[in-house]
């Protein structure tokens, strides 16, 4: 199957569709998106550059079955197309997050810390599970903060 995205004039994803391979095969047996978009354009009356293929198995530019990542993740409802990085990205977390060109996701504008030995030791051990959570508020009042350490546990 082949899937394709819909979007609008802000590149923004308004749903995904499916088609037939044979609608994106050409003559030679070579996969042309073009056959695909004017495919969509005539049975959906809706313009064929509007329409964007978009790979099920690619998610933070890896293949999930080891192949050619395409596109850096599958679109979704939401989603932008990022035409000049050819992505498709799904809605910012948080809006001081930006994005990594070459893993195709939003990361925090600074880097998470890591757990000290004995947070680690009480994971490991089940007793506890501690992680670092974003805190947006937090960033905004002093951009050198952001993190939260957090037991999840309960």
């Amino acid at each position: 199957m082949a899937h394709f995205a819909k979007i609008d004039d802000n590149n923004v994803v308004l749903t995904v569709l499916t088609l037939d391979n044979k609608e994106i095969v050409d003559a030679e047996g070579v996969e042309q998106e073009t056959l695909g978009q004017n495919h969509l354009q005539h049975n959906h009356s809706w313009p064929a550059e509007r329409w964007i293929k978009t790979s099920y198995n690619t998610e933070a530019n890896v293949h999930k079955l080891g192949g050619t990542p395409f596109r850096g993740n599958y679109a979704g409802k939401g989603y932008t197309w990022d035409l000049a990085n050819q992505i498709f990205w799904p809605p910012s977390p948080h809006q001081s997050w930006v994005k990594n060109i070459s893993t195709a996701q939003w990361v925090a504008p600074i880097a998470e810390p890591a757990l000290t030995a004995e947070q680690q030791s009480q994971n490991d051990a089940q007793t506890h599970h501690w992680a670092y959570v974003w805190n947006e508020d937090a960033y905004q009042l002093d951009n050198t903060t952001g993190w939260e350490l957090t037991n999840l546990h309960g």
